[in-house]
């Protein structure tokens, strides 16, 4: 074998990529109802004070940093006739949406009463939601080993996400503008139909790809030792894989800027924008629905230029976005959608890119170890895709609640603001994720394995296993 070789790699056809893709549908609608509604709706339907609201969230983060590496862990050691990722997700899938289903009920308690049900539900649903979700993105190295391959399957990965979210919108637009009655009979009725969207696509996804799983880890098994260091070791081993942290870094930095620019939406649309409510489901589409469309021909031009080069013009262009919304006055409509449509190109980056790169972190590690660790590295990007949901909707909060934000009462007219709260929405969709991509910006020019060092780490694996296989004999 020449140094030039390349590793010979399978590659996946429609069937699977399809069903792969499916699996991200039904977390996908979850998580998008929680980013866009869940801290309105505490605040303006069950009564919370903004502060409170922002801390529901936040609270399950400090579980999640336990759950999430554990849960990862845990199913890099599973062994089962199904494999080690497959059984959780099946096992997961009822209980996500039970949880999330209880989350929009609003129970006849007192206020911190109320507060314990939604962070005791928060917890709940969290745990499935990992449980879930993160075995699921560890299957995507085991799926094939090829550098742009990876980025075509997450394409898929995340236009199934993407559409989940599409549809839990269209949902909540259709039901606050058709059903008559209080807004918690509404967010009920939208909390109920979504918890069945939710449990439905991983039951397609585990049995569109099980051939292909199980075929993975029979050769893994036969080739690969399981990951036996302590869990302790396994997360210091991790941290000192440096593309990793690249990765990481960029993933948190975009994907809080999405987290915190959705949390804010709602409320930057109702109170500076002066729009009804179903503006703000219109403006969500408008990103979403660009970033579902943008996923195709960002991945298919990573094939020319790169990964690097494609989250660059992405953030580049969403950073112009960001700092526009600042100054968007209440009577420039079409400058806000248009600006819209703008955000969906970096925001289809932010899907895309990041969780393309994972998969060759984890090949870099199983080079340096001789151990496959999909469940631990993945565990890190499920977990920091948490945790920026959690800082955004606990940013959001608080900042209200220290400029002044006056929460509705049912059955009342819609309050007037004061002056510092609308400066407060203003910086939180502005300036402040401004930052943050360009932060992100900075780690991604660091960030080292190109398609040609990822090239090199598989000849020196598949050399490995090679010289393992003859040794065996």
């Amino acid at each position: 074998m020449t140094p030039s070789a390349s590793p010979k790699s399978e590659k996946l056809n429609f069937a699977t990529k399809l069903a792969f893709g499916a699996g991200d549908m039904g977390t996908a609608i979850t998580a998008n109802l929680l980013v866009w509604f869940f801290l309105i709706f505490l605040t303006n339907v069950a009564g919370l004070g903004a502060g409170l609201a922002g801390s529901v969230v936040m609270v399950g983060k400090v579980w999640d940093a336990i759950n999430d590496p554990m849960v990862g862990m845990l199913s890099d050691r599973t062994r089962s006739r199904w494999g080690r990722r497959l059984p959780w997700m099946v096992l997961g899938a009822i209980p996500l949406g039970i949880s999330f289903f209880l989350m929009w009920v609003v129970p006849p308690l007192d206020k911190w009463a109320l507060f314990s049900y939604y962070v005791v539900l928060a917890l709940l649903f969290h745990i499935f939601y990992t449980v879930v979700n993160l075995p699921y993105a560890a299957m995507t190295p085991e799926l094939t080993q090829d550098y742009d391959e990876r980025t075509s399957l997450n394409s898929f990965r995340f236009a199934f996400s993407l559409g989940g979210a599409l549809l839990s919108l269209i949902l909540a637009q259709v039901i606050f503008a058709q059903l008559p009655g209080p807004e918690a009979q509404q967010y009920l009725v939208l909390g109920g139909i979504c918890a069945v969207l939710a449990v439905l696509p991983v039951f397609v996804c585990v049995w569109g790809v099980r051939d292909r799983a199980l075929a993975f880890e029979t050769r893994r098994r036969a080739k690969t030792p399981t990951a036996t260091m302590p869990f302790r070791e396994q997360l210091r081993v991790a941290f000192r894989n440096r593309p990793f942290l690249y990765v990481i870094g960029i993933y948190l930095f975009s994907w809080l800027s999405v987290q915190l620019t959705a949390a804010i939406i709602p409320f930057f649309i109702a109170t500076w924008m002066n729009l009804p409510s179903t503006a703000m489901a219109q403006v969500a589409l408008t990103v979403q629905g660009t970033a579902l469309i943008m996923l195709f021909p960002w991945s298919a031009l990573s094939r020319r230029v790169g990964k690097k080069t494609v989250y660059y013009i992405g953030m580049i262009l969403w950073i112009g976005v960001q700092a526009g919304l600042f100054f968007v006055q209440p009577d420039q409509v079409a400058l806000l959608y248009f600006l819209a449509v703008l955000a969906g190109f970096g925001v289809s980056t932010a899907y895309l890119i990041p969780w393309s790169m994972i998969p060759d972190v984890v090949d870099l590690d199983e080079l340096n170890t001789g151990e496959r660790r999909e469940g631990v590295f993945y565990s890190f990007m499920v977990l920091l895709q948490k945790i920026g949901l959690a800082l955004g909707i606990f940013l959001v909060g608080q900042a209200l609640g220290w400029a002044g934000y006056i929460e509705s009462t049912a059955g009342q007219p819609a309050p007037v603001q004061p002056d510092s709260a609308l400066l407060a929405i203003r910086l939180a969709i502005g300036p402040l994720p401004t930052l943050f991509l360009i932060c992100g910006l900075v780690l991604a020019y660091f960030y080292p394995i190109t398609r040609e060092v990822h090239a090199e780490i598989l000849l020196k694996l598949s050399e490995r296993r090679r010289l393992a296989g003859e040794e065996a004999e």
